[in-house]
C-alpha cells in the first residue's frame, strides 16, 4: 500500500470517529473532540500500524487501530498545548483546541478522548478477527504505552527539567515515555493485528524505540532550524521553555547524525530479524529527513 492510500484511509477513518465523537459525546466537548482529531498531521503513528501490520503477514484493513493509535495522539497534544503544560496557541496550523474552545473543555477533550481511542481500538481488532484475548492485548499495550509508564510518564519527567540541564540518558529516558512509547506501540500492535510471533512483536518494538528516539531528535532540530509556517506550530518553544534538547547537548550536527544512525539500526534491526518491510525502512528514512 503506497503512503498516500495509507494515510488517505486513516484520515478517512479519523473523519468517521469524529462524527462519531459527535453523537457520542453532545455538546462543546463533542464538537471540540471532532476539532481535535480532524486537525491535519503528519500521522506518521498510524502509518507505522499499517507497516507492521502488513510486514507480518496482514491482509485485511487495520486503519481502525492506525486510527485508535492516532486517537491517543491528538489527545496528548490537547493535553501538552494547556497553559499548564507548553502554552501554546498553534497546533498543525490552526489554533489549539483550548484557544479554539476554552482550557476547561481542552482538558476535558483530552480525558474523552482515552477512552474513546481504547474503544476504538477493541472495535478496530475484532473486524480483523482477533479474539478477546488477543483484543484486550492489543487495548493494553495502547493504554500502557499511553500511561504514566510511557507518554504521560514521560511528560511529568520533561516537565520536571525545564530550566535545567539534564544527561544524554536523561533526556533518552524522558522522550523514550514522551514520544518513543507510543511510536514503538504503533507498530507493535500492528503486528499484534496480523496475529505476528512474539519474536516478530519484539523486532518491531526494537525498531519503534529507535525510530521514536530519531523522531524526537528530528523534532529538537527542527524547533531550531525551521519556520513556525513550516512546522504548523510555534517555533523555538524548546529555548522559550528552557527545555534539555539534543541540538543542545549534541549540537545540530551531532543531532542530525544520531537520528540517522538510529534510523539505519533500526532498520538493520528488521532485517536481521528477517522482517522484509519496505515500508517501515520508508518510514525511518522519513523521520529523520522529514522538514515539518
Amino acid at each position: 500500500m503506497a503512503e498516500a492510500e495509507g494515510k488517505a484511509g486513516i484520515e478517512a477513518a479519523l473523519a468517521a470517529l469524529a462524527a462519531h465523537a459527535r453523537t457520542l459525546v453532545p455538546g462543546v466537548v463533542g464538537e471540540a473532540m471532532a476539532y481535535a482529531l480532524a486537525g491535519e498531521g503528519k500521522r506518521v503513528r498510524g502509518l507505522l500500524v499499517l507497516a507492521a501490520y502488513r510486514a507480518c503477514g496482514g491482509s485485511g484493513d487495520a486503519t481502525g487501530l492506525a486510527a485508535a493509535v492516532e486517537t491517543v495522539h491528538a489527545y496528548s497534544l490537547v493535553h501538552d498545548d494547556l497553559p499548564c503544560m507548553d502554552d501554546d496557541d498553534m497546533r498543525r496550523g490552526r489554533a489549539t483546541v483550548h484557544r479554539a474552545y476554552d482550557v476547561p473543555v481542552a482538558t476535558a477533550v483530552g480525558l474523552a478522548m482515552i477512552p474513546f481511542a481504547a474503544l476504538t481500538a477493541s472495535r478496530a481488532a475484532a473486524s480483523l478477527g482477533l479474539d478477546d484475548t488477543h483484543r484486550a492485548a492489543v487495548v493494553r499495550r495502547l493504554m500502557q504505552a499511553s500511561g504514566a509508564a510511557g507518554m504521560v510518564g514521560g511528560q511529568l519527567l520533561d516537565l520536571d527539567a525545564e530550566g535545567r540541564q539534564v544527561t544524554l540518558d536523561e533526556l533518552q529516558e524522558i522522550h523514550r515515555g514522551k514520544t518513543g512509547s507510543l511510536i514503538s506501540c504503533s507498530v507493535a500492535i500492528g503486528g499484534m493485528g496480523a496475529k505476528a510471533s512474539s519474536r516478530q512483536i519484539a523486532a518491531l518494538e526494537a525498531y519503534g524505540d529507535r525510530i521514536g528516539l530519531a523522531f524526537q531528535i528530528a523534532d529538537d532540530v527542527l524547533d531550531v532550524t525551521a519556520t513556525t509556517e513550516q512546522l504548523g506550530k510555534t517555533a523555538g518553544r524548546d529555548l522559550d521553555l528552557h527545555k534539555s534538547t539534543y541540538p543542545a547537548l549534541l549540537g545540530i550536527e551531532g543531532a542530525r547524525a544520531r537520528a540517522e544512525m538510529l534510523a539505519r539500526e533500526a532498520v538493520d534491526g528488521l532485517h536481521q530479524a528477517g522482517i522484509a518491510a519496505p515500508d517501515l525502512e520508508a518510514l525511518a528514512r522519513f523521520t529523520v529527513e522529514r522538514r515539518s
